[in-house]
């Protein structure tokens, strides 16, 4: 676990050190559905959002950007009280604490903007680190678009679709 760990918006500045381990990551193609050859502007401009969502960056005591999130509206319409989140963790930096810190804040960054719900919508079912972490913090597998994701190493693997109700009396 991180001794210290500071969690707060993310700035252009920051950019340089996400993109560090965003793009190795991205790059490996086995846990996110971005494209593998994803270039740096195309995946600031999807990872930085804009007010109302929100994109942070976890730093440790050093203040070394460890990890990034972003939260954001998962859905329009009559259908905007549901949350989604994506977290990525510098590799160097795993099994810290830092993604649970991350959704966490996230969670309680839900909460304080009116959402009742969060929403995972492709989880890739070999990321058995977050999807046991995100099961620890009362998220259930709702569905699985089997053979949803074309891993690198395991072929066609299924994609979780995860949720969790964020409030106590849900009126829908």
């Amino acid at each position: 676990m991180l001794s210290l760990m500071l969690i707060r918006e993310a700035t252009d500045a920051d950019w340089p050190a996400i993109w560090a381990f965003f793009q190795p990551i991205t790059t490996a193609g086995e846990t996110f559905t971005y494209p593998t050859d994803m270039g740096q502007d195309q995946a600031r401009q999807g990872w930085l959002l804009s007010k109302p969502d929100r994109t942070v960056v976890a730093l440790d005591e050093h203040g070394t950007v460890v990890g990034t999130a972003k939260m954001n509206r998962n859905h329009m319409g009559n259908a905007d009280h549901i949350a989604g989140a994506s977290y990525m963790v510098d590799p160097a930096h795993s099994g810290r604490g830092v993604g649970r810190a991350l959704c966490e804040y996230s969670l309680n960054w839900a909460r304080r903007n009116g959402y009742t719900a969060m929403q995972f919508n492709a989880v890739v079912a070999t990321n058995t680190r977050a999807i046991g972490l995100y099961e620890s913090l009362g998220f259930a597998v709702v569905g699985t678009l089997e053979r949803g994701f074309r891993h690198p190493a395991h072929g066609h693997v299924g994609l979780h679709i995860m949720y969790r109700v964020l409030d106590e009396d849900p009126t829908w």
